[in-house]
């Protein structure tokens, strides 16, 4: 039998009538917001599936440009998120979309930077305020929010994935799910690393600093 938590049976603490399109939305504006870590003044929403077709009235709009605005999913000025953004001089833009063969509740968020740098991410709200980060940058993720993670890019060379695992256990971080991408005719590998409990500042760092690391981007459980 499978086991069942509250928050199956009541749902998410959240502003809006869906749980779905609305706290899930903001959800992944939130998490979007986080990847760049940057102040942004463009976005636009490629909207697919239900997404595309309910999106005003079930305040998916506004529960995307809350999270992107780094609001949760139960902040109440979530429903005037459209205002603030205007007022901010966040720029957003709704399109429908056919992002392929993905969940109907996907959006894929184009982010342009103040400092004129651009991002991708996109991921899709799985029922019950629960989301799942399919892309970043073009890099196919499997992330769902539940525990900590790091995006790493490193150079393709031998012994590197141990390097860095290493590190990591050589800090007491036990390791929950490990996978590799790597783009056709890159010299660089990303590896996604999912641990137990949230990596601290200082290992970061560290890991940063590192020659054989290219970029590290960190998925905070959410």
């Amino acid at each position: 039998m499978a086991n069942i938590g509250i928050f199956d049976v009541l749902g998410p603490i959240m502003i809006g009538p869906s749980s779905s399109h609305t706290a899930g939305a903001a959800r992944l504006g939130k998490i979007a917001r986080t990847i760049v870590n940057k102040p942004i003044k463009d976005v636009t929403f490629l909207l697919h599936g239900s997404f595309k077709e309910t999106y005003k009235g079930h305040g998916t709009d506004r529960a995307l440009v809350a999270g992107i605005l780094g609001m949760m999913p139960d902040d109440e000025r979530l429903r005037d998120a459209l205002l603030i953004a205007e007022k901010e001089g966040l720029e957003v833009h709704f399109l429908p979309a056919d992002l392929g063969q993905v969940h109907p509740n996907t959006v894929k968020m184009e982010m342009i930077l103040e400092d004129g740098s651009k991002s991708t991410v996109m991921g899709a709200s799985i029922g019950g305020g629960n989301i799942k980060l399919t892309e970043m940058d073009g890099l196919a993720l499997d992330f769902n929010g539940s525990r900590s993670a790091v995006v790493l890019e490193i150079k393709d060379i031998p012994g590197a994935i141990a390097f860095i695992t290493g590190i990591l256990g050589h800090n007491n971080k036990n390791i929950s799910m490990i996978s590799t991408n790597k783009p056709a005719k890159s010299e660089y590998t990303f590896l996604t690393i999912e641990t137990e409990d949230e990596l601290e500042s200082s290992l970061i760092d560290q890991l940063r600093k590192f020659e054989v690391v290219a970029k590290v981007v960190v998925l905070d459980k959410f």
